[in-house]
């Protein structure tokens, strides 16, 4: 009787050591997001998301106020349509910005809120219209480089270009 007594608060024990484990695991992948706040549902249109992903922490000065809910391709403007959905405990004016940050130098990326100065706030269904598409390396270093190429170079009087000394 005493062993089966031992089997069992052992076996609980590893369970409760599973579940654990489990859940630090969907946090930290950002995969579970207990918020029992109500929301309320907030569109931007970006030209470039880079790699932002639904459920992606909004934040505004570090605070995460709300989750990225939905990302689509608009086909009529050619741009990424980002549906937020911020906590109604937060209200933000109507003028705010929205920018599409990196936690480090190579983290995941979220959106940085910028509260704006309007007397009105944001309610459910409105357009951030003011926003910043995301800093994408690889075009960052293409620039870099193609105008270090155009540097070295300087156009001669018949025309063609010649590598400066």
């Amino acid at each position: 009787m005493q062993r089966s007594k031992n089997d069992i608060w052992v076996g609980l024990f590893v369970l409760l050591g599973a579940v654990a484990i489990l859940f630090l695991a969907l946090q930290s992948a950002n995969l579970l997001s207990l918020s029992f706040e109500k929301t309320y549902p907030v569109t931007a249109k970006f030209d470039n998301i880079g790699g932002l992903k639904p459920k992606a922490a909004v934040k505004s000065a570090g605070v995460v106020v709300g989750r990225v809910e939905n990302i689509l391709f608009d086909d009529k403007s050619f741009q990424a349509r980002v549906t937020l959905a911020l906590e109604t405990r937060y209200a933000f004016p109507k003028d705010s910005s929205l920018k599409i940050l990196t936690s480090g130098l190579l983290g995941d990326q979220y959106l940085g809120l910028e509260a704006g100065a309007a007397d009105k706030n944001l309610a459910s269904g409105d357009v951030i219209s003011s926003t910043q598409s995301a800093v994408v390396l690889e075009n960052l270093i293409s620039q870099f480089l193609f105008s270090k190429a155009a540097d070295t170079q300087t156009p001669a009087a018949d025309g063609t270009t010649k590598a400066k000394p």
